[in-house]
């Protein structure tokens, strides 16, 4: 069959300028695979009309010489019965003459049809070879088309990730670390200036707090004092 010989009804130049092309060799294995199926179907009904050729023919061929045999057997009991007497033997003879015209016809039939039979087997034979081929020729592409899903998926994978690593060379990261760890710095220093201002606003308060609250008591000492008759102790500055 010519079939192995223009696979998927492209030439092997076309197919490899395509690949070259970068079209998608996925969709033209698809469709070859799918060219091959029809192949298929196409060869097993070839080889059943053959297959029902030889069993026509080999069923003729036993009728040929299933009537050989009979034509054979009425002629030798033909003979016999002449030979006891029963039958005339120029009448027999007559008779027997006839059956061996009959035979020898049928015995070129025979001939003939056997050759034809034989001739049929052997088609049978290389039609069964060929879709055997076939068969297996369609399972081992369909699991190295799979393969090959797998392998396109992982490749665009990676031709992803490669292109994105060559927009991130090793310059450019440092760069961006660089940039990240003083923009870091900036955060830090700023989170810094604003806890040392909170505090020394609480500095201050606190000190205020404390003016007024020593204040407070000094006024409370007096009251108390003077309600108990005590007279306030005067700084004494001493005497050189």
């Amino acid at each position: 069959m010519n079939i192995f010989q223009r696979l998927f009804k492209i030439g092997q130049a076309e197919t490899h300028s395509a690949i070259d092309k970068l079209e998608d060799p996925i969709k033209m294995i698809e469709q070859g695979l799918r060219d091959l199926h029809t192949e298929l179907d196409g060869a097993n009904r070839a080889m059943a009309e053959v297959k029902a050729m030889h069993i026509r023919r080999g069923n003729e061929l036993k009728n040929y010489k299933e009537e050989q045999e009979s034509i054979h057997n009425k002629s030798v009991l033909l003979l016999k019965k002449a030979q006891e007497g029963v039958l005339n033997s120029q009448e027999t003879d007559m008779l027997v003459k006839e059956n061996l015209r009959k035979k020898a016809e049928i015995t070129k039939k025979t001939a003939t049809t056997e050759q034809e039979v034989n001739a049929l087997q052997q088609q049978v034979t290389t039609l069964e070879g060929n879709v055997t081929k076939i068969k297996t020729s369609i399972a081992q592409w369909e699991s190295e088309l799979k393969t090959l899903r797998a392998r396109v998926k992982v490749s665009n994978a990676t031709q992803k990730i490669n292109k994105q690593l060559m927009k991130m060379d090793s310059n450019s990261v440092a760069g961006m670390l660089e940039r990240m760890k003083d923009k870091v710095l900036d955060e830090e220093a700023l989170a810094d200036a604003y806890g040392e201002m909170n505090r020394k606003e609480e500095s201050h308060d606190e000190k205020v707090n404390k003016i007024i609250d020593d204040l407070s008591l000094d006024e409370e000492l007096a009251r108390l004092k003077n309600q108990l008759g005590i007279a306030g102790n005067e700084d004494v500055t001493p005497q050189s």
